[in-house]
């Protein structure tokens, strides 16, 4: 009995387990935990499996499908192919959270997902940065502003932004990557002004290599995302964002595989004017993207998901409180 792991508590009795009863009993165990929002998840997420197992009357067979293409996705991930945020992404779940934790406010920027190809080695450099050399590439000069909800500029704001080159591939797609290209770290200046040098994004498929592009092939679906760039906007006592940019008039604007189009994110594309290139040492002709991003404070966003937290609890008729702003159930 040495090895026999000493128990705490008194363990609740498990009852004649039934394909009627297991859920209840499953809840049951895990109800001994202490943190009352993890309590809360995995009885839903225990009920919601089970049921879906019910509903669909899953076999035996098709489980270890499942286990088996799980197991493959995280064999196949590691720190630049992150293709357990690919198969989030492609079920839109990605998108559904960011949605929830991030709650439309206004005139605030919408988020997007955040896709499989962010790093942390961005170079953390300067206004004005030139992302990569791509000599195939139409040049695109980015030229932003951001703030809050009251129209003031936000300054020092920390925008990591990253886009693929001009054949659609990300720098950590290259076998033979040794530094982060087509990536960087910049701060917005006094004015909330945040510019750099890129180019004009080009659609690309997603990995497909790997076990979500054979889902994607087994759904008929197709692996092609709409070109952008992705900024990822933060600053302290601000709601952090994280959203993409898509120029107008791509052909998978309408069917992104990961859902991450929204119409307040497509923009037009202009150009460099001759005020533009003196101001900013660009290139007259240049294409040109400008967008004017707007943040909500912690308190604006907070306010909002908790209210959103709660008009979902009502329509559940469940009796809920917050707890650090999220919701849990209300035993008092």
């Amino acid at each position: 009995m040495e090895r026999i792991v000493p128990l705490t508590h008194e363990i609740p009795p498990m009852k004649d387990l039934t394909a009627d009863n297991i859920t209840d009993n499953v809840v049951t165990i895990n109800n001994q935990c202490s943190h009352a929002r993890g309590k809360y998840i995995f009885e839903r997420l225990v009920h919601h499996l089970h049921d879906f197992a019910r509903e669909v009357r899953l076999s035996s067979e098709e489980w270890m499908l499942g286990i088996e293409f799980l197991t493959k996705v995280g064999q196949i991930s590691d720190d630049l192919r992150h293709e357990m945020i690919l198969l989030s992404d492609t079920l839109g779940l990605s998108i559904l959270v960011d949605s929830i934790d991030h709650p439309r406010i206004d005139t605030v920027t919408e988020g997007t997902v955040l896709g499989p190809f962010h790093t942390h080695d961005a170079p953390d450099t300067n206004l004005g940065y030139t992302l990569h050399e791509d000599p195939d590439a139409t040049r695109l000069f980015v030229l932003c502003t951001v703030k809050d909800t009251q129209g003031k500029p936000i300054a020092n704001v920390q925008a990591d932004v990253w886009e693929g080159d001009s054949h659609g591939f990300y720098d950590v797609q290259n076998p033979n990557r040794q530094d982060p290209d087509g990536r960087a770290v910049l701060h917005t200046d006094s004015q909330g002004m945040l510019f750099f040098n890129a180019i004009v994004p080009v659609p690309y498929p997603i990995p497909d290599d790997g076990p979500v592009g054979a889902m994607l092939r087994f759904l008929n679906r197709h692996p092609n995302r709409p070109g952008h760039i992705h900024f990822m906007l933060y600053k302290e006592g601000y709601d952090k964002l994280t959203t993409a940019l898509y120029p107008r008039g791509d052909p998978f604007e309408t069917s992104d595989p990961v859902f991450g189009v929204k119409e307040s994110l497509i923009v037009d594309l202009g150009e460099v004017d001759d005020e533009i290139a003196a101001n900013y040492d660009v290139k007259k002709g240049s294409a040109l993207l400008k967008y004017d991003f707007v943040l909500a404070t912690n308190e604006e966003a907070g306010a909002m998901r908790e209210k959103k937290a709660m008009d979902a609890a009502k329509k559940l008729n469940r009796k809920m409180k917050l707890q650090n702003g999220l919701p849990i159930p209300d035993l008092d």
